[in-house]
């Protein structure tokens, strides 16, 4: 005789009116992510909203000036690069070498200025931060007040003197004055950096018998990397896209870029695939410097921001 195992109990059918379980997530937990969830969405559109003039340029250089020149702008076109074309091939009579030589005119006053500022600025915030001198906050906010002079302020007395010096149309003029123009910031970055180092790793490094260059240059110098490479590609950015300075002290042998740029509007009008595709070559050198220093840029701006 065979013994059959009972049959398990049928599991309750659900009622159609019964409610779901809730959710055990704490309320607190719950509006943190609906808060992080509209935060992102909100950096996100932030970032269309910026990115989106920047691809309307580059979209706008791949069209023929027919296309381009369209109202309402036509963004189905065909593709071209006419545009690149013609801006490597200018040859008007301020650029008859095309713009190889405002290229590297900015190129030049940029990266002499760029360490210029650096080799000036880290030694000063050192003494700033470091080693503080007597009234080191009157002294860094002088170096503040020289950014509240505006730049037309002082452009006629510059020229003057670059005319009776003999200067004007000199690329060294400008690695001097975007030199002069960013040391307050770079020295203002700088101090927020170096007074993140321990003085403890100084004093064992005199202890060691190292003098303060040897300091300087293989001990702090590697603690502030990051905050050094973000000042020098924000120095760089704002030698790299200063014009005004450019535009009246400069002529045809240091013409820069910027001032390059400004040839294509001309009397028999603007050209706007050719001016769009200028801009983007204008704007790769900025765009590749930024993103080989993306992760040094993040770190160093972020750089004592969290005790």
């Amino acid at each position: 005789m065979t013994s059959t195992a009972p049959a398990a109990p049928a599991a309750p059918a659900e009622s159609p009116g019964r409610p779901a379980p809730r959710s055990t997530e704490p309320p607190a937990a719950r509006r943190a992510r609906r808060r992080s969830a509209a935060l992102g969405m909100l950096a996100w559109l932030a970032g269309i909203l910026f990115f989106l003039p920047v691809a309307w340029m580059v979209l706008t250089s791949l069209h023929s000036e027919a296309d381009a020149a369209t109202n309402p702008p036509s963004i189905a076109a065909p593709l071209t690069l006419d545009g690149y074309r013609e801006f490597f091939s200018s040859s008007d009579a301020g650029a008859a070498a095309g713009p190889w030589p405002s290229l590297a005119n900015s190129m030049t006053a940029s990266l002499v200025s760029t360490a210029a500022v650096l080799l000036l600025a880290f030694p000063a915030a050192y003494a700033l931060s470091i080693r503080p001198v007597r009234k080191w906050r009157d002294v860094l906010f002088f170096f503040l007040s020289t950014k509240m002079l505006p730049i037309v302020a002082g452009l006629l007395p510059v020229y003057l003197f670059a005319s009776n010096a003999g200067l004007l149309d000199n690329i060294w003029l400008l690695v001097i004055l975007y030199t002069s123009m960013n040391l307050p910031i770079a020295v203002w970055m700088m101090h927020s950096f170096l007074s993140e180092v321990p003085v403890a790793l100084i004093e064992a490094a005199q202890l060691d018998g190292a003098r303060l260059p040897t300091i300087l240059s293989r001990v702090i110098a590697p603690v502030v990397g990051p905050g050094i490479a973000a000042t020098a590609l924000i120095c760089f950015i704002f030698s790299w896209n200063e014009m005004l300075f450019a535009r009246v002290l400069t002529g045809v042998t240091a013409q820069t870029a910027p001032v390059f740029l400004t040839s294509f509007i001309a009397s028999q009008g603007l050209f706007l695939a050719k001016v769009c595709a200028a801009s983007v070559v204008i704007s790769l050198p900025v765009l590749a410097a930024g993103f080989a220093a993306q992760d040094k840029l993040v770190q160093g701006l972020s750089l004592g921001a969290v005790k």
